[in-house]
């Protein structure tokens, strides 16, 4: 039992740190082949859905795996539509070093809104087709993600040391100027400590004698995702290079200079 759940830990973390890094590969192409690579994400994502759909009544352990991967692929045509400039706020311009406060929000807001109601908007979709299903390894994938990325942006927006500028394609270049680089802000102890919380009653639920081997595979695919997103809040803070396990998807991408609080 023990090498089953080892096994899921490390096909996570696998298909956490390689799907990262497809999508930033795939953003760093020319145009015309992004908008190729946009149309076939498209289409896997809808295929995800479907996938998500139909395994949601089952309960194997092939079917807690197909969930989860699913989820995973909606959620990287998300992020690929983002760094590709197609769905992402009503504001595709810097502002001001001078706004501060809740003006700069409502601004921050705007320049990611249409992306940020798509994801809610989908993550609703996979909700309802998932509706009393036994398999809830998809949904518990796509909440996760969203709320850690949510938490992830206002940690950034609030200002913190590693801005990992370089994930942002010259097209988005604009929206480094809604961070601040900054030793720590006052959200990302909460966040951390609130998803720790979380992560451990993931844990206990997935070792508890009562849970059967496939649901504690499942719930170690969700929870060992989770542990990495509170990696990332840490590797936001500490003076490590943050992009250093995508070099390879990143090329020769360079940040510019960001404002400091």
């Amino acid at each position: 039992m023990h090498t089953h759940l080892a096994l899921a830990v490390l096909f996570a973390v696998f298909i956490w740190w390689f799907s990262t890094g497809v999508v930033l590969l795939l953003n760093g192409l020319q145009q015309r082949a992004r908008q190729v690579a946009l149309g076939l994400s498209s289409l896997l994502g809808l295929a995800a859905l479907y996938a998500l759909w139909h395994t949601s009544g089952q309960t194997s352990v092939a079917a807690r795996y197909c969930a989860f991967t699913s989820a995973l692929l909606v959620w990287g045509w998300h992020e690929l539509s983002f760094l590709s400039g197609w769905i992402t706020g009503s504001r595709r311009t810097p502002i001001a070093d001078t706004l501060v406060g809740w003006p700069r929000f409502v601004q921050a807001v705007r320049a990611i809104l249409w992306h940020e109601l798509a994801i809610i908007a989908v993550g609703v979709l996979i909700l309802v087709i998932t509706w009393h299903a036994p398999n809830r390894v998809g949904v518990e994938t796509f909440l996760v993600l969203w709320v850690m990325r949510t938490s992830a942006k206002l940690n950034l927006f609030l200002g913190v040391r590693n801005l990992s500028e370089a994930f942002l394609p010259p097209p988005l270049a604009y929206l480094q100027s809604f961070f601040r680089r900054r030793p720590m802000n006052a959200l990302l102890p909460f966040s951390v400590l609130a998803a720790a919380g979380v992560l451990a009653a993931i844990v206990l639920q997935a070792l508890h004698p009562a849970t059967d081997s496939a649901q504690s595979i499942g719930l170690v695919l969700v929870g060992t995702l989770l542990a990495l997103a509170i990696v990332e809040h840490l590797l936001l803070v500490l003076p490590v290079d943050t992009t250093a396990l995508w070099h390879w998807a990143l090329g020769q991408r360079r940040p510019s200079p960001v404002r400091t609080a």
